[in-house]
């Protein structure tokens, strides 16, 4: 998704491969994903999209003349928090031990690629086709 801040901004969904740059966008509060081709249009990612870092990821820090915070992880999965928070920031990064930081905590200008997409949930109905079809013809389905 995209952050609160970001709803007067052009917008296109994440797909996989996509190579990402973190950036500030004019007239916003937070920061986002965008492309090299279109630094103008925020790239919206869902939650679950799995993303690799070119290096460490990096956040900026409260004192600006401190130097970045390196974050010891170069993957994490894209998380959406504080949704009963109308007016927080929303868009956030898993790194694999369990920390979480804010999007708009990330230092401007790291490369990061789109590894994989959330699957997409499968109506029960489908779901239950799906299962049979899998299983020898001698052993029924228990749904």
């Amino acid at each position: 998704m995209c952050d609160y801040s970001l709803h007067n901004v052009m917008s296109t969904p994440a797909k996989v491969g996509d190579e990402l740059t973190t950036t500030s966008f004019p007239n916003s509060s937070t920061r986002g994903f965008c492309t090299t081709a279109q630094p103008e249009v925020a790239v919206c990612v869902l939650p679950g999209t799995e993303l690799a870092f070119e290096s460490e990821i990096e956040c900026d820090r409260v004192v600006g003349f401190l130097p970045h915070r390196k974050m010891a992880a170069t993957v994490a999965r894209f998380r959406q928090i504080d949704l009963d928070k109308p007016y927080a920031h929303h868009d956030a990064l898993e790194l694999p031990d369990g920390q979480v930081i804010l999007l708009t905590n990330l230092s401007t200008g790291q490369k990061a690629t789109v590894l994989q997409l959330p699957a997409a949930p499968q109506p029960e109905e489908k779901a239950k086709e799906h299962l049979q079809a899998e299983l020898p013809e001698h052993i029924p389905a228990i749904l």
